[in-house]
């Protein structure tokens, strides 16, 4: 097989892999990007794009249904799922279509699946095979690999389950009409956003989880008040829950479930598992190259993203941390100030940020009360209920709460949570603090054009637990 010479090879086109391939070529690399499904990774094809467009159509449901709410009379209101479906793959196929393009513009684009070869280059080069998808293999070889293969969705062991037909993130977004009774698996942000989502489309929605509160990450009170505010628009949510069987047809589904309470016997028509992801890794062939993994299977790599071998890094998901689109990207940045910069990036101390796109949504920055008590640090917690908002309370979007965590002695910003309406822009202004270094004083006396949901930052850093301003 003849050998084709590159100077990067990056393996998987997500939001990491994407500009990276592109940045490197900027410089006169020669440049192949493997990809072994859509270019644009998880991201485009299955994650934030597809979910959040099927988003946008859940909340006009819940709107229109509301408009009495707000003296606006709406009528019956239908969903036709189809639509919502053909208005998510549009988008879907033209993000897609811009990302192929402009990898091609620059870099030469193999789809199909690569591995690292069994007979490795000489001479500190590395050798891929690539079984592509029309049919045959390309060998290249080159100094630089990138991984970006990212993640999947991972099934639990659940006696039935692999007889059962189930959705997972991905194959609940083809689903063309609504289910009559949805039951997720998991509450997490994936389980718990598609769960509102069918909700609000008119879906009955049972939440089974087996830890003790949803959304697991968050403190206590925060997860709590989520809960108050699912349940009350009709959603059931059973904590506690040691799944014991499933069993069903593509019309049924059956699960058997032990409660604190005792068994039960919960009957639906469509099943969906969120309860977690597991790194594309299998298909490389890592152990042919000397690059070690996890225990739970992520690429290893220190805090320049590189792995043990010697020109070989990981980027995005299959790295392991927060699986986040945005933590790829800074990725990214890393490798590249590292590669054509000063060489002195790393994700070290990477403040982490997130949304949970839930309505509220759930935007959180740095540390939680519980991180906080795990490091042992003294914390002033300030919280207020998002109907301190008068924003809010205009727009009848009243449900949820802010709060954040300022160090005692500095007084500058550790970490906050905004469970209310637009969470993630306003968790994002709290963000520009910390970044800025800015004391919480600064949102506390600072003059916030009236009525905006940020000048709710007044009213927050006046209402330390503590009592003190």
């Amino acid at each position: 097989m003849q050998e084709e010479q590159f100077d990067a090879v990056v393996v998987g086109s997500g939001q990491g892999g994407n500009p990276l391939a592109k940045a490197m070529a900027k410089q006169g690399w020669k440049v192949a990007v493997v990809e072994r499904r859509y270019p644009g990774g998880t991201c485009v094809n299955d994650g934030c794009t597809p979910s959040k467009t099927i988003d946008a159509s859940a909340r006009v449901a819940y709107l229109a249904k509301r408009g009495a709410d707000f003296g606006v009379q709406t009528g019956p209101v239908s969903i036709d799922l189809k639509k919502v479906w053909e208005r998510k793959q549009k988008i879907v196929l033209e993000s897609r279509g811009k990302n192929t393009d402009g990898i091609e513009k620059s870099c030469t684009l193999l789809l199909g699946e690569a591995s690292f070869a069994e007979q490795q280059g000489s001479n500190g080069q590395h050798a891929l095979s690539v079984l592509m998808q029309e049919g045959g293999e390309r060998r290249l070889v080159t100094p630089r690999v990138f991984l970006n293969t990212g993640e999947r969705p991972a099934a639990p062991e659940i006696d039935g389950l692999d007889a059962t037909p189930y959705l997972d993130s991905t194959r609940i977004m083809e689903l063309q009409t609504v289910p009559e009774h949805l039951i997720v698996l998991g509450a997490g942000y994936i389980a718990l956003e598609f769960a509102q989502m069918f909700l609000r489309f008119g879906a009955k929605v049972t939440v089974l989880e087996r830890g003790e509160k949803i959304a697991a990450h968050e403190d206590d009170d925060v997860a709590e008040c989520l809960r108050g505010i699912l349940q009350e628009d009709g959603m059931k949510i059973l904590t506690c829950a040691s799944v014991d069987n499933v069993s069903g047809d593509e019309n049924s589904v059956t699960v058997q479930v032990t409660l604190d309470e005792g068994a039960r016997t919960l009957k639906g028509s469509h099943l969906l598992v969120a309860t977690g992801r597991t790194p594309n890794v299998e298909s490389l062939y890592l152990e042919r190259a000397g690059v070690r993994q996890s225990e739970r299977g992520h690429i290893e790599v220190n805090d320049r993203l590189e792995t043990g071998v010697h020109g070989i890094w990981a980027l995005g998901d299959v790295k392991g941390g927060p699986a986040f689109t945005h933590v790829s990207y800074d990725d990214y940045r890393v490798l590249n100030a590292n590669l054509f910069g000063d060489g002195n990036a790393s994700i070290k101390d990477r403040i982490t940020t997130y949304v949970m796109f839930t309505d509220p949504e759930l935007g959180r920055v740095g540390l939680s009360e519980k991180d906080a008590e795990k490091q042992g640090r003294k914390v002033r917690v300030a919280a207020i209920p998002m109907s301190y908002m008068a924003r809010a309370d205009e727009m009848d979007e009243s449900r949820g709460m802010m709060k954040a965590l300022v160090d005692p002695e500095t007084k500058k910003i550790l970490g906050a949570v905004v469970l209310g309406v637009d969470g993630g822009e306003v968790a994002a202004q709290l963000q520009v603090a910390i970044m800025g270094g800015l004391p919480y004083t600064a949102l506390r006396d600072g003059v916030f054009s009236h009525p905006t949901k940020a000048e709710a930052l007044n009213t927050l850093f006046g209402s330390f637990r503590d009592g003190k301003d």
